[in-house]
């Protein structure tokens, strides 16, 4: 079994930051991968960022020099530094990872968080 909890969601006013972690535990064997999707209501999920495991990153861009993704392999959590927010940054965010449970694979993409809501208002 594998979990992928979220934290760090809330309400902020335009202009401000929030920081997202989401934390992975039970039977890992590597984090190959892990991102950060958005869905607002009455729209598709979006990838938001990612991040692999020698550090590459990717970035929407509709969040470029806005957010910041990074990982810390020991604790195998990735964070999401968000600044300067906008309304249109609210949406449910979700951690997705991409991993393997044993040395012998396989090999998935398909686990998610339970999201966390981030609100943008005045």
């Amino acid at each position: 079994q594998v979990q992928l909890v979220e934290s760090g969601g809330g309400l902020v006013q335009p202009g401000g930051s929030l920081r997202l972690s989401c934390a992975a535990s039970g039977s890992i064997f590597s984090i190959y991968a892990m991102g950060w999707y958005r869905q607002a209501p009455g729209k598709q999920r979006e990838l938001v960022a990612g991040i692999t495991d020698d550090d590459s990153t990717n970035y929407a861009d509709s969040v470029k020099g806005r957010f910041t993704i990074s990982r810390d392999n020991a604790k195998n959590t990735v964070y999401l530094q968000m600044n300067s927010l906008k309304p249109e940054d609210t949406a449910t965010y979700y951690c997705n990872a991409d991993l393997a449970t044993t040395p012998w694979g396989p090999r998935r993409s398909d686990y998610w968080g339970q999201g966390t809501q981030v609100t943008v208002s005045s």
